[in-house]
């Protein structure tokens, strides 16, 4: 059967086309950057993935491609992530990008939780950058994926490496922080700058059974902030199950180091 379009709608459909196909061609990297660092990773995912459809030359692509990736890990979709920069990086881009992917590569893993597999893709990126301009960020990879696979004296080696070829850099902070951890795992549930919302939280933790106590902190300004941590664990695996545990009664559980 032959449909027949009244002739008032086919205009409309044509102006409709004509101000998608607009839109498309407008659209660039900078509304995705843009969109970025306002933090508005929705719209940083839709704007990627929409102007990746329309099929941009390698060098945009390359960058949508990289902000969609950042844009799935701060929304938590790390499985995406992992794809979207393990694309990007199959795909050969520009050096400083290629980096950058990687660094994204592995805090997707990381973020999931596979820390073998985020320390893999960062010794495979020290051994392909080892001059690059972000290698004190890639010792920082090192050493935390090391820590949460408690090999700490590995991890040591790369947090003082920080600490003496970039003492000024923002990982040195970091570095110097982490070395202050001791060799075990915790699971720290919030971090206050008022100790005595600190101390009522271990309280309320010690009546549900929990070993909960306050770490002291200070930040690259000199504040000053109380850490709230439970269990002392020498397995990965048993820091994950308290975290798992502590989650599931609403608290926001992350495992250190």
């Amino acid at each position: 059967m032959k449909i027949i379009m009244p002739s008032r709608v086919l205009p409309l459909l044509m102006f409709s086309a004509v101000l998608f196909l607009c839109g498309a061609a407008k659209m660039n990297v900078t509304d995705i950057q843009t969109a970025v660092m306002q933090e508005d990773f929705q719209k940083a995912e839709g704007l990627a993935q929409a102007f990746i459809e329309t099929k941009p030359v390698k060098k945009d692509l390359d960058e949508a491609l990289y902000y969609l990736g950042i844009s799935q890990i701060r929304l938590n979709r790390y499985s995406a992530a992992k794809n979207t920069f393990n694309l990007l990086i199959s795909g050969f881009p520009r050096k400083d990008l290629q980096d950058k992917a990687y660094l994204g590569y592995i805090d997707a893993l990381y973020l999931d939780g596979e820390y073998a597999g985020a320390l893999k893709i960062a010794e495979e990126l020290l051994n392909k950058s080892p001059h690059s301009e972000f290698l004190s960020l890639i010792y920082l990879k090192l050493g935390r994926a090391n820590l949460k696979l408690a090999q700490w004296q590995k991890a040591k080696e790369y947090l003082n490496k920080i600490i003496s070829e970039f003492p000024k850099s923002l990982e040195a902070h970091t570095a110097r922080q982490l070395l202050q951890e001791e060799q075990y795992f915790a699971v720290q549930i919030g971090a206050f700058l008022e100790q005595e919302r600190a101390q009522q939280l271990v309280s309320e933790l010690e009546k549900k059974g929990e070993y909960a106590y306050v770490v002291e902190t200070i930040d690259r300004q000199g504040k000053k902030f109380y850490r709230v941590r439970v269990g002392k664990m020498a397995l990965l695996d048993e820091a994950q199950k308290l975290k798992e545990k502590l989650s599931q009664l609403g608290y926001p559980a992350a495992i250190y180091p």
